[in-house]
C-alpha cells in the first residue's frame, strides 16, 4: 500500500512529476490506439492519476485497488466521482471481458504474484491491454534499483521477463517501447527525450500493449506466437 495518497498524488503536480507523468500517458495512450467510446478498467489505479487522464480524453473509466485509502483518493478526486472497488488484481471482480481494455500502470510491480494479476487483466479485457512497467536495463534501476525509499520491494523487468508474463496467454501484437531515458527530468532530461531514436531499450518506463485474441482463436493458450512486433521509426508506416 502507498504511504499517503494525497502525498504521493501531488507528486505529479512538481515540475518533474508532472513531465513524468505526461509522457508515460502519452505513449501508452498512443500505443493502444483506442476509441474515445471504449471502456477502460485500471488495475492496481492508486491515486487515479491515470484514469483520469484517460476519462479526460472521453474514456468511462473504472478504478480498483487494494488499497481503501488510495481508492477513497482516486473517487474523490475527480467530478463526477471515479468508479473505484477495493478489490485484489490478482482475483478482479469483473465477468469475462467485461472492459474494451484494461491497463496497469506500475502496479503489477508490487503485486505477489504478478503471473496471476496479468491472467486477470487478460480475462476482464474485450480487445486491448497495457501494462507499464519499471525497466531493469534503464539509468533508473542503476540509481534506485537498492533505494529504501518509493522504489523499495518494486519488481523490474526486462524484455525476457515481459515474454514470460505473457507466454501461453491469448495474446497478439504485443508492442513494447520505453520511455524516460533520463530519470532526473530537468530540461536537458526533456530535450534528450524528445531527440531520442525511436526503440532505444534503456528508459526507465516500459510500454507494454496488445490485442486480446477473439474467443474462436483463443481456445490453445498454450500456443505462443510472436508476441512482439518490432517499433518502428519515426515517419515509418
Amino acid at each position: 500500500m502507498m504511504p499517503d495518497p494525497e502525498t504521493y498524488d501531488a507528486w505529479y503536480r512538481t515540475t518533474r512529476g508532472r513531465w513524468i507523468g505526461e509522457t508515460e500517458y502519452r505513449l501508452l495512450s498512443r500505443q493502444l490506439a483506442l476509441r474515445s467510446d471504449e471502456t477502460i478498467l485500471d488495475a492496481g489505479c492508486g491515486t487515479g492519476y491515470f484514469s483520469r487522464h484517460f476519462v479526460q480524453d472521453g474514456h468511462s473509466v473504472v478504478g480498483v485497488d487494494l488499497d481503501p485509502a488510495a481508492t477513497a483518493y482516486a473517487r474523490s478526486s475527480q467530478t463526477p466521482p471515479l468508479p473505484c472497488v477495493v478489490a485484489d488484481m490478482a482475483a478482479l471482480p469483473f465477468a469475462d471481458r467485461s472492459f474494451d481494455c484494461v491497463i496497469s500502470v506500475t502496479a503489477l510491480c508490487f503485486v505477489e504474484d504478478e503471473a496471476k494479476a496479468v491472467k486477470e487483466i487478460v480475462r476482464v479485457a474485450h480487445r486491448r491491454f497495457g501494462l507499464g512497467l519499471l525497466n531493469r536495463d534503464s539509468l533508473l534501476y542503476r540509481a534506485k534499483s537498492r533505494d529504501a525509499g518509493s522504489y523499495a520491494g518494486a519488481r523490474w523487468h526486462s524484455r525476457s521477463s515481459v515474454a514470460a508474463l505473457l507466454r501461453n496467454l491469448p495474446v497478439s501484437d504485443v508492442r513494447m517501447t520505453t520511455a524516460i531515458l533520463v530519470p532526473g527530468g530537468g530540461p536537458l532530461a526533456q530535450v534528450l527525450e524528445s531527440i531520442t531514436p525511436a526503440g532505444l531499450p534503456w528508459g526507465s518506463f516500459i510500454a507494454v500493449t496488445g490485442s486480446v485474441r477473439p474467443r474462436d482463436e483463443s481456445r490453445d493458450w498454450g500456443r505462443s506466437p510472436a508476441l512482439f512486433e518490432r517499433r518502428k521509426g519515426p515517419g515509418s508506416n
